[in-house]
């Protein structure tokens, strides 16, 4: 049996009146598309913020003992169930400063004082709601002065011998010893204290008192 030719597949070009197909396209790339400037922009700020926020939020939580804590009065000492009576005589407190107790009929007139006070005369002025502010005398010209300057009104300020900080202040049953003059806790002290709130007599002040030791004044004696 004879091979059979293979069908005629019409010549390879179109027929007359017919156009050529059209090629199909072909896509060259380009790489990915460059960010405009306006774009980068907003990307760096937007990263600039959360930086921001991130360490605002960090410093937030660190550990409190890494924060240095307010001040407050949690080293105030009370003492209770003083003694208030009066007696002439020298008293032996066993605070020093002395912050209640027996007392001398007089109290100190109001003010600071550039010597030493009797403690007899400085514990009736306790009693009378009288802040007392008690100094090392080694202390520097300018601490006195800034410490001075923060005395209340009614009020006394005396260097004390032999003082185990660079000052104590005091009322009637509650002391604080500071750091110095510029301890923030002698203004806190002051307005939680100052106004006669632990005192017997807190309607009374350190006004119409004697002047340093009281001998021989009349003024200052109370019943």
């Amino acid at each position: 049996m004879s091979e059979q030719p293979p069908p005629y597949a019409g010549p390879s070009h179109p027929p007359p009146g017919h156009a050529p197909p059209t090629p199909a396209p072909q896509v060259v790339s380009l790489g990915p598309t460059p960010r405009s400037p306006r774009r980068r922009t907003g990307l760096v700020v937007g990263l600039a913020v959360a930086l921001a926020v991130a360490l605002l939020t960090a410093s937030a939580l660190l550990p409190r003992w890494l924060q240095e804590p307010p001040p407050d009065l949690s080293e105030v000492v009370a003492y209770d169930e003083l003694g208030m009576g009066h007696t002439p005589g020298d008293v032996d407190y066993p605070q020093s400063p002395p912050v209640g107790g027996e007392h001398a009929p007089a109290w100190l007139e109001c003010g600071v004082y550039a010597t030493p006070v009797l403690e007899e005369l400085a514990v009736h002025d306790l009693e009378h709601g009288t802040v007392w502010i008690a100094y090392d005398p080694g202390l520097d010209e300018d601490q006195v002065e800034q410490l001075a300057e923060q005395l209340p009104r009614n009020g006394i300020m005396a260097p004390y011998p032999g003082l185990d900080a660079p000052a104590v202040v005091t009322v009637w049953g509650r002391q604080l010893r500071l750091a110095g003059a510029d301890d923030a806790r002698l203004e806190l002290f002051v307005a939680r204290f100052g106004h006669g709130e632990t005192a017997p007599e807190p309607n009374a002040s350190c006004a119409g008192g004697v002047a340093g030791d009281g001998a021989g004044d009349e003024p200052g004696t109370s019943a």
